[in-house]
C-alpha cells in the first residue's frame, strides 16, 4: 500500500476569486476565512475573492491569502476522510503544512505570514533586488555560475529547485541581470525574470528572517502529528524547535522542492494530493517523476472528482 503526501502551493498560485466555491459550500471552510479576517484585523477575505489583482498580489497578502485558501479546502477534504502520511509545501506552503500537521494554529500561522510578507517586502530596497527562473540548466552548472557572479561583487544564488531543467535564481537586480545575460553562453534554455517584490530565498533576505524569528519566538508550536518535509532540508522534521529554526532559515535558504519530493517518493508516497490554489505544484511533480499520481484540490469541483474515484 503505497504513502500519500499533502502538499501546498506558495506564493505565485493566487488567482482572485479562489476558495469562493469551496467558502460558500462548506461552514468549517468558511469558518476558516473567518478567523483569518478577525485574527488580521481587516477583511482579507474580500481582497481573496474580489481583488483587484494589484492588491491580492502584494507579498504581504498573498501569502496569509494562500494559506487561509489551502487550509479552508484542507477543512473541507479532511471532513471526507483522506489522510496524509507526510506533508510539505513550496516556500510559504510550508505553513500550511505545518497547520496540517498540528504544529501551528490556523489564527497563529495566518498572522506569521502577514508579518513574514511584509518583512519580505521590506528587507530590500524595490529594484535592488530580483529573481529569474533558468529553464534547461543544470543544478551545479548554474550554481558555479551564480558563485562566479558573486565573487565579482554582485549577489546571486540558486532559490528553488523546482523540478529538473527548472531553478530559480535570486540577489542583487545586478546579479540576476548576469545570469540573464551569460545564460545562454552557459547553455541554458532560456532566463525569466519575474515579478517579484523582492530577491526572495537568498542572503539578501537575512534582515527578513531576523525581524521574523523575533516574531516565531512568541509563537506556541507543538511537535509534528505527521511528519513535515522541510524545504531547507528535504527531509521530514517533527520537532517543534527544530521546525522553528527552519522557518527563520528557509527566508534566506534555497527551497529544495526537487528533493523533497524525491526524499517522499523513497518514503514509499505514490500518491500527491496537492492543496490549495492553482496546479503549479502537479504539473513540477510530474516533471520529477510520471509514475506518481498527483492529485490537484482547488475547487469542489476537484474534491467531488476524487470522492468519485474512490
Amino acid at each position: 500500500m503505497g504513502k500519500t503526501a499533502f502538499v501546498f502551493p506558495g506564493q505565485g498560485a493566487q488567482a482572485v476569486g479562489m476558495g469562493k466555491d469551496v467558502y460558500e459550500a462548506f461552514a468549517r471552510s468558511r469558518e476558516v476565512f473567518e478567523q483569518a479576517d478577525e485574527a488580521l484585523g481587516f477583511k482579507l477575505s474580500e481582497i481573496i475573492f474580489d481583488g483587484p489583482e494589484d492588491t491580492l498580489k502584494q507579498t504581504a497578502n498573498t501569502q496569509p491569502a494562500l494559506l487561509t485558501v489551502s487550509v479552508a479546502l484542507l477543512q473541507a477534504l479532511e471532513g471526507r476522510g483522506l489522510k496524509a502520511d507526510y506533508v510539505a509545501g513550496h516556500s510559504l506552503g510550508e505553513y500550511s503544512a505545518l497547520v496540517a500537521s498540528g504544529v501551528l494554529s490556523f489564527e497563529d500561522a495566518v498572522r506569521t505570514v502577514r508579518s513574514r510578507g511584509l518583512f519580505m517586502e521590506q528587507a530590500v530596497p524595490g529594484g535592488h533586488g530580483a529573481m529569474a527562473a533558468v529553464l534547461g540548466a543544470e543544478r551545479e552548472a548554474l550554481a558555479e555560475l551564480c558563485r562566479t557572479v558573486t565573487a565579482e561583487g554582485h549577489v546571486v544564488e540558486l532559490a528553488n529547485v523546482n523540478c529538473p531543467g527548472q531553478i530559480v535564481v535570486s540577489g542583487s537586480a545586478a546579479g540576476v541581470q548576469a545570469i540573464v545575460e551569460r545564460g545562454k553562453e552557459a547553455g541554458f534554455k532560456r532566463v525569466i525574470p519575474l515579478e517579484v517584490s523582492g530577491p526572495f530565498h537568498s542572503s539578501l533576505m537575512k534582515p527578513a528572517a531576523q525581524q521574523l524569528a523575533g516574531v516565531l519566538a512568541d509563537v506556541s508550536m507543538s511537535d509534528a502529528a505527521v511528519p513535515v518535509v522541510a524545504n531547507v532540508t528535504a527531509s521530514a522534521v517533527m520537532d517543534a524547535a527544530e521546525l522553528r529554526g527552519l522557518l527563520v532559515e528557509q527566508v534566506y535558504s534555497p527551497v529544495l522542492w526537487e528533493d523533497s519530493v524525491r526524499y517522499l517518493i523513497a518514503e514509499g508516497v505514490d500518491t500527491f494530493v496537492e492543496i490549495g490554489s492553482g496546479t503549479v505544484l502537479a504539473g513540477l511533480i510530474k516533471k520529477i517523476d510520471k509514475s506518481v499520481k498527483v492529485i490537484s484540490l482547488n475547487s469542489i469541483a476537484a474534491l467531488d472528482a476524487l470522492q468519485a474515484a474512490e
